[in-house]
């Protein structure tokens, strides 16, 4: 790739940048194929003067790989590694103690990812926000949000449950990019969990991520200590028992529960992980 001369870098105009800073120094050329894979290589040696800049300049950077034909799959990998959103401290101190324990993904994303190319970062905003919306208003407390997992925490293991629900309708009736059928798996557990300053951490946390591991997409599986903990099923849920599985890394069996709801899937094969106990006699 050619090295733009002085002049030929003042010809052009801002919009052949995909950053311009607020004093009006513009990074990344992105005006023909070889400055995008350039700036597309280059993007996180930028100093950016805010993550709104960073989001806008990454938005253009992308929308200029999409019109000369790239598909950027390294650089979107990397880039949703790497955005988190942590539980904020303005609000007061997040919940620790005895908590019910959210984890989700999106099935089959890395399958989405090729298939999408630079629309799977629109595609994952949409989810996170779909899911977002669904916890708050069931009172969760968002832990992280990284590539395509969610974490959530809740001070009550039924609000956990009517907010794992929600979150599956609002996946099921939202509209996707270019048709793509989007499912999400959920596994809740309950238990007492620590809060330091690298996160949470405590056995329930690995507990919880074993049981989401275990679903399908649009299943919500529940440990039997969750099941314990919510007592009854909220209005028109019921816990259907799949039994008892061992998971890697566990010397004891667990309990596994599906939720059902209305406008929820029912029909699945066995758990993808995890194996079943049977009960002698």
């Amino acid at each position: 790739m050619a090295r733009l001369s002085e002049s030929e870098r003042k010809n052009l105009r801002d919009s052949a940048f995909a950053y311009v800073d607020s004093k009006g120094v513009r990074r990344l050329p992105i005006y023909d194929e070889p400055h995008v894979r350039n700036a597309l290589a280059r993007f996180d040696q930028v100093k950016f003067e805010s993550e709104a800049a960073r989001d806008k300049a990454r938005k253009r950077l992308l929308q200029a790989a999409k019109k000369h034909g790239i598909v950027p799959v390294g650089f979107v990998t990397a880039q949703l590694e790497t955005e988190r959103v942590r539980v904020s401290t303005s609000a007061g101190t997040p919940p620790s103690g005895f908590l019910t324990l959210l984890f989700t993904d999106i099935e089959n994303s890395t399958m989405h990812l090729h298939r999408l190319g630079a629309d799977y970062a629109k595609l994952l905003q949409k989810v996170r926000r779909t899911i977002r919306g669904a916890v708050a208003r069931a009172g969760g407390h968002p832990v992280e949000l990284r590539a395509d997992v969610a974490f959530v925490v809740f001070e009550d293991a039924a609000a956990a449950i009517t907010g794992a629900v929600a979150v599956q309708r609002a996946m099921a009736a939202a509209t996707w990019p270019r048709g793509t059928e989007v499912r999400i798996r959920a596994g809740l557990h309950s238990g007492d969990v620590t809060l330091t300053e690298g996160g949470y951490v405590g056995i329930p946390v690995h507990t919880a991520a074993r049981v989401a591991a275990a679903a399908h997409g649009g299943q919500i599986l529940v440990s039997g200590e969750c099941r314990r903990a919510a007592g009854s099923p909220g209005p028109g849920m019921q816990f259907r028992s799949l039994g008892r599985y061992r998971f890697a890394g566990f010397s004891e069996p667990i309990p596994v529960y599906q939720v059902e709801a209305e406008g929820l899937m029912t029909d699945f094969p066995r758990p993808r992980t995890g194996t079943r106990v049977r009960t002698k006699g």
